[in-house]
């Protein structure tokens, strides 16, 4: 990374002088050496190295910093650099914290002026700089290049002082979706000879797979489900239950919704949410046929690389993680359980990458982020290198022939995720009590359902 910055740098020494003598007045402002800042979780600066060499060979004036930080420490350090005008041009959040973020956003211009080098002559080749006029993606290039969800997360309205507009506020590099992990291992010695395709053979491979010992302690679960603290995003877990199962999350004016009978379900006796939320608790209450988790029980995550549960929830990121501390484990990835006879609905988790409304080079900065995210050519450069489910339908059916990606790839046309509010960690935790409520006795699932759904409203 420092070689290619260096290099950056000497080549706007050197064209630093050509701009003055070469190009007219309007454009030598436009052609001044500019520097990015754009900081990440996760990925090492190897992940977009060839990318921001591309970039900087059509654009050798762009200088592009990247910092990985760490995600303990990244929304703080955000929050407080952008309050203070030190932040970066791009970053990334999180798909449900895009409400809370709005303010601090760009959106995409419909057009942006972005300067770009050629070669031209045919006996003396020189450099020539030339304003191209870029046109930012519509609405309708959304729908078509990115999966259905992204439209949901990016496209927002904002009331101006001409009314309400909508705008895109940013692009996905992936999209992540919730897969189901499975220890071969101990569903051979369960006799189980495929993984659980829908959720009745899954509760049933439950009861098989589950051990105890002669004072009922769990030696091996059968699954990490049922509680809360211990689970690895439960909240997303109990939340696809809920979508499965035909809940409303929220409604198009943003209250939240899945306590009730949606329209077209009101002969049910018991509202989807609520169902869903009694067959998740079920796994972690000692009175059930399927129990299988407390919350006494380690990590989910840990529990799993430690070869004591059957089956666990988790996402692509958890790949590196297991193959480095559980090198031996012999264990499979699959698509997630389904409802049999219902629509088939997967989960959506992943990043998006925005700019700053505080950028001093906004038309740079889009065209940067337009570049990586929405050209397959590009986007599948990063991919490669981190192994990650895309966000580009045109890259889907290359991912489904990937024996790691393809359950992930086979879900993303059907994922989906909801709008958390302002402050979607406060809306987790408050999943996170509805669990708690029901599994300590403090609240019948009803109740504890409709407490949730008050206090989510009140983040909406």
């Amino acid at each position: 990374m420092k070689k290619i910055l260096f290099l950056s740098f000497l080549g706007l020494l050197i064209l630093s002088g050509a701009v003055c003598k070469t190009t007219p007045k309007d454009l030598a402002e436009k052609t001044k050496p500019i520097q990015l800042v754009y900081w990440r979780v996760f990925d090492d600066s190897d992940a977009f190295s060839d990318l921001i060499t591309e970039y900087n060979a059509l654009h050798p004036n762009v200088n592009i910093v990247y910092k990985k930080l760490r995600y303990e420490e990244f929304e703080k350090t955000l929050l407080d650099a952008l309050a203070e005008d030190r932040g970066p041009d791009i970053f990334s959040i999180q798909n449900t914290w895009m409400r809370g973020y709005q303010p601090k956003l760009l959106p995409l211009p419909a057009t942006l002026s972005v300067p770009y080098r050629t070669i031209e002559g045919t006996i003396k080749k020189e450099a020539v700089w030339k304003l191209n006029t870029v046109r930012g993606l519509a609405l309708k290039d959304l729908r078509s290049l990115f999966i259905d969800q992204v439209e949901q997360d990016v496209y927002l309205s904002e009331i101006t002082s001409i009314g309400q507009e909508y705008g895109i506020y940013g692009l996905p590099l992936s999209i992540d979706t919730m897969v189901l992990f499975y220890n071969k291992e101990l569903l051979n010695s369960a006799g189980i000879p495929n993984p659980a395709i829908d959720w009745q053979s899954f509760k049933e491979n439950v009861k098989k797979l589950t051990k105890q010992d002669n004072q009922g302690n769990i030696t091996t679960a059968g699954a990490a489900l049922g509680s809360a603290t211990n689970i690895n995003r439960s909240s997303d877990i109990l939340s696809l239950l809920m979508m499965q199962n035909g809940a409303e999350m929220t409604t198009s004016d943003g209250r939240a919704l899945y306590n009730s009978l949606p329209t077209g379900l009101e002969g049910r006796a018991i509202a989807p949410g609520e169902e869903a939320l009694i067959f998740y608790t079920d796994y972690a209450s000692p009175q059930k046929e399927v129990y299988t988790w407390n919350e006494n029980m380690p990590d989910s995550l840990d529990a799993f690389i430690q070869g004591k549960t059957a089956y666990y929830f988790g996402y692509s990121y958890d790949i590196p993680t297991i193959k480095t501390r559980a090198p031996k484990l012999q264990y499979g990835i699959t698509t997630m359980p389904q409802i049999q006879g219902n629509e088939e609905v997967n989960f959506a988790n992943y990043w998006i990458e925005v700019v700053s409304r505080k950028t001093k080079n906004p038309d740079i900065a889009w065209d940067f982020l337009q570049f990586i995210a929405s050209k397959p050519e590009n986007a599948i450069k990063y991919l490669n290198k981190v192994s990650k489910p895309t966000a580009l339908r045109s890259l889907i059916q290359k991912q489904q022939e990937d024996l790691v990606l393809e359950p992930f790839a086979k879900q993303l046309l059907t994922a989906k995720s909801w709008y958390k509010g302002k402050d979607a960690l406060t809306t987790e935790k408050i999943f996170q009590d509805l669990i708690l409520d029901v599994l300590t006795g403090n609240r019948i699932p009803k109740e504890a359902i409709d407490i949730s759904v008050r206090k989510v409203d009140q983040t909406l």
